[in-house]
């Protein structure tokens, strides 16, 4: 049982901090990342025995990290991970807060119209760099089969960016109106 735990953390060692960052950008937030990325540990912990070939670590470990994610969101709405808050986002330095917030939650909207395991796969390849070959055995799929995946999730966010642009031009359409005429009824010389 002892050489399981020591065989455990040197195995997991050297993942240890990629591992970490993948669940915080999974969930697009520090703390819920790190709660997730607990969880995902200590089920790893407790199914270590039956792991059966040690060379295949890294692959099982995303697949419980993807599992717990995907677990997470089947949650009510209320208990989801929520995107990084806007004051986050605000005491970023160097850019404009607003292009920052507007290019975040076009993304957001088209990151959360995926599953979540397309979420993961998306994640994995964008963010965390994974070429496709290690996708493919992570998945357990042909390496076609994961460009295929990765292809429909982003034609997914893309048609997602574009329906969100296009209410958000009807939007924006409404509320230059609705100013032009609070404007004109401002600018009307009164009766007297």
């Amino acid at each position: 049982m002892e050489t399981d735990k020591e065989l455990f953390w040197s195995l997991l060692e050297p993942e240890y901090g990629g591992a970490q960052m993948f669940c915080r950008k999974l969930v697009g937030n520090r703390e819920l990342g790190d709660d997730l990325f607990q969880d995902a540990l200590v089920s790893a912990f407790t199914k270590f025995a039956s792991l059966r070939e040690h060379d295949s670590f890294r692959p099982w470990l995303y697949r419980i990290m993807i599992n717990a994610f995907r677990s997470s969101v089947r949650r009510p709405w209320w208990k989801r991970f929520v995107p990084m808050s806007p004051e986050l986002q605000l005491s970023l330095v160097g850019d404009d807060p607003l292009d920052i917030l507007t290019a975040r939650r076009w993304l957001d909207r088209a990151f959360r119209a995926l599953a979540p395991e397309a979420q993961a796969l998306v994640t994995l390849h964008e963010l965390e760099g994974w070429p496709v070959s290690d996708l493919a055995a992570l998945y357990d799929k042909t390496e076609g089969a994961i460009k295929a995946a990765l292809f429909r999730a982003r034609k997914k966010m893309k048609d997602a960016i574009l329906r969100f642009g296009e209410n958000h031009t009807v939007e924006s359409r409404e509320a230059d109106l609705l100013r032009k005429e609070r404007e004109c009824v401002a600018a009307k010389p009164e009766l007297e």
